[in-house]
Formats: structure tokens, sequence, C-alpha cells
């Protein structure tokens, strides 16, 4: 469950630049965090219809090396 967590929070960062905040004042960065939200919601929608992966898969070192030796 907690990767699941870890998983959204680096791709609203990577996704919206939620990091910080652009704006003073909570009604103004409320607003920024529900439109990143609706932002990355359909962007994982669009991801889903259409069967694309969200996110790249990772390839351990002994995978690439393998690739490496067998070209």
């Amino acid at each position: 469950m907690r990767a699941d967590v870890e998983g959204t929070i680096r791709q609203s960062v990577a996704i919206t630049g939620m990091r910080h905040a652009r704006y003073r004042g909570l009604a103004k960065t409320r607003l920024e965090h529900l439109n990143a939200a609706t932002a990355l919601n359909l962007i994982r929608l669009h991801a889903w219809w259409n069967g694309y992966p969200m996110d790249r898969t990772r390839t351990s070192h002994l995978a690439r090396l393998e690739l490496a030796l067998a070209a």
C-alpha cells in the first residue's frame, strides 16, 4: 500500500511539479492542488483507456548486462 502512495506522490511531483506551491494563501494553494490532482487523474485515465503503461519499469543491472552480452 505504501508503494502505491509513494508512486502517486512521485508521479504528481514529476508531472505537475507540486513539490512547492506557486502561490501564497490557502485558497490559491488549494486550487492549485485540485487542478494538479485533476490533471493527474485525466493523464491516468488516458493511459488506462489507451493501454499505455503509466511509468517505465525498472531494469536491473544484471538484466542490462545480459542484454548487452546477448547483442
